[in-house]
């Protein structure tokens, strides 16, 4: 083969690997927002261990192009909550007494926060479709095995989603089309604790 019908050769197959892997990130781009919801980094951890609630927003609603605002019903049993602030978004939480008070370091809690808000300050601030991010609660896990179910009411600059929806019974969110973030509380001394 000549230099001049290796180069072009060459020329054609780089440009055939750049198309391909152009397509299949236009696949994956294509395929990614509808089985993508709002989920936990980490989906289990250690009963009675502090835990990190890693919730990671990776699109916008249907038909919207920012993500302004989310918002989180804590599950019942996620004691102690603090959210983590973020730059360019207003943090809020929302308290409520307690069925059950608990004792935090010889104090009784009798009221706890039940509700975090993360608010774009401005629409410069707002989360763009195009990118991913996450917001961030911690608290105290109960000390029973179980399920918690984290809902979010994820606002846009058109509509919303209330990724709230429980099975009916078992932890599989399969066919649910809005789906709460489920965390699987595994007995203490199991190896997915999140410190």
């Amino acid at each position: 083969m000549t230099s001049i019908k290796k180069t072009s050769f060459l020329r054609c197959s780089q440009r055939v690997v750049v198309l391909l892997g152009i397509g299949m990130g236009i696949g994956v781009a294509v395929a990614m927002p509808a089985a993508a919801h709002v989920t936990l980094e980490q989906p289990q951890a250690a009963a009675g261990s502090s835990y990190k609630a890693v919730l990671r927003v990776g699109h916008a609603c249907a038909g919207a192009t920012t993500t302004t605002a989310i918002t989180v019903r804590l599950p019942a049993g996620f004691a102690g909550a603090k959210p983590i602030p973020k730059a360019g978004w207003i943090t809020t939480v929302q308290r409520a007494a307690l069925a059950q008070p608990y004792e935090s370091h010889g104090r009784r809690v009798t009221e706890d926060v039940t509700t975090v808000s993360w608010q774009a300050a401005s629409p410069a601030s707002a989360l763009s479709g195009d990118f991913y991010d996450e917001f961030v609660v911690r608290g105290q896990l109960p000390e029973s095995p179980g399920m918690l179910w984290f809902k979010v009411l994820q606002t846009c600059d058109v509509g919303a989603s209330d990724w709230a929806q429980v099975p009916a019974s078992g932890s599989s969110v399969k066919g649910l089309p809005l789906p709460a973030a489920p965390l699987e509380i595994m007995p203490a001394g199991h190896g997915s604790h999140n410190h």
